[in-house]
């Protein structure tokens, strides 16, 4: 039962927020359709998104108290899988062939991981929390981890190599000590609202600061990869990265597949297959859309007479190219 409230938290709240993501760019169009526009923030629209999107965070967070990272973290995908669907319902898109391959492959996936998911205790003390924090495992695996994000740092802030697959790797490295913090921090709560009060280990507060100091970061890096890349691409290389990092995370910290059958390994890992390969299927090929930029009518511009249109191009080192097929203009240009 409790395995079973984690699934369902986890599913709910990664709904949740692709809803809310879809409630936000709704007010957004319609904030750009008026003709006066106004900040986004003082629309209702916007702020019931954001609501969702913070309950939907809250729930996916209470969800690591309740079900093991492995299944956690790979229910991620029902956000993508979301997102793909509603948007027939707020943006009025067609629904493609492969948001329905993809769509059902992610299920599948799912329910795999749903059906052999490691069935170990999900009560963590603060004294188990700290017995794994110096096991060898962990010691061994962090070293590693760190030697890694240095590298990749370093050729990314010296060798300005900025590679989708160098953001998003330190946003994973970094993502698993957020994964492993978020569940210790949701577990004691859990256990101290049942009345076995954990709040009073120093190991908690380590845990909090852990928590926000590597997901401060993980944003960060995760928002410069969205500035240079589209979030075609950024959004299933992302899943990919974070769900391996995550498990990973959860079988050497929190030591979910130790008494696993070889069975059981291998359909979770099947399962995350094919959620990967359904994201990916989801993503490809979608076309980013962007408002559409107005033109300028030169005529309208004071001491010009010519009636071309100037239509801005951000991917040119010029303003914006005339359209008009006089050749005296373009040799002008």
């Amino acid at each position: 039962q409790t395995l079973l409230l984690g699934v369902l938290l986890a599913a709910a709240s990664n709904f949740l927020i692709s809803v809310s993501l879809h409630v936000q760019k709704c007010s957004h169009l319609r904030l750009a359709c008026q003709t006066e526009p106004k900040p986004y923030y003082t629309s209702k629209l916007w702020w019931c998104g954001i609501t969702l999107l913070g309950l939907g965070e809250v729930g996916n967070f209470l969800a690591y108290g309740f079900a093991p990272i492995t299944l956690v973290a790979p229910l991620g995908c029902v956000s993508i899988i979301g997102s793909a669907f509603i948007s027939d319902l707020f943006l009025k898109k067609t629904m493609r062939a492969a948001d329905i391959l993809g769509g059902t492959l992610t299920v599948t996936g799912t329910y795999l991981l749903v059906t052999f998911a490691p069935n170990v205790p999900q009560e963590l003390t603060a004294t188990q929390v700290q017995t794994y924090l110096v096991s060898w495992p962990f010691l061994v695996y962090s070293i590693l981890e760190i030697i890694i994000f240095c590298i990749l740092l370093y050729f990314y802030k010296r060798k300005a190599v900025k590679h989708i697959v160098v953001l998003l790797m330190m946003v994973a490295l970094l993502a698993s000590l957020t994964i492993i913090a978020v569940k210790a921090v949701a577990s004691m709560i859990t256990l101290s609202a049942k009345g076995k009060t954990q709040l009073t280990y120093p190991v908690f507060y380590i845990m909090i600061v852990l928590m926000a100091t590597s997901c401060a970061f993980q944003v960060k890096f995760l928002n410069q990869a969205m500035h240079l890349y589209e979030a075609t691409a950024v959004v299933p290389v992302n899943f990919v990265f974070f769900t391996t990092s995550a498990i990973i995370s959860g079988v050497v910290f929190y030591r979910e597949f130790q008494s696993a059958a070889l069975l059981s390994v291998f359909m979770v890992l099947f399962g995350c297959l094919l959620s990967f390969l359904g994201v990916f299927v989801i993503a490809r090929n979608k076309r980013e859309e962007h408002l559409q930029i107005p033109f300028i009518d030169c005529g309208l511009i004071p001491g010009k007479k010519l009636t071309g249109k100037i239509q801005p191009d951000s991917h040119s080192s010029r303003y914006g190219t005339l359209n008009n097929e006089d050749n005296s203009v373009k040799s002008q240009s």
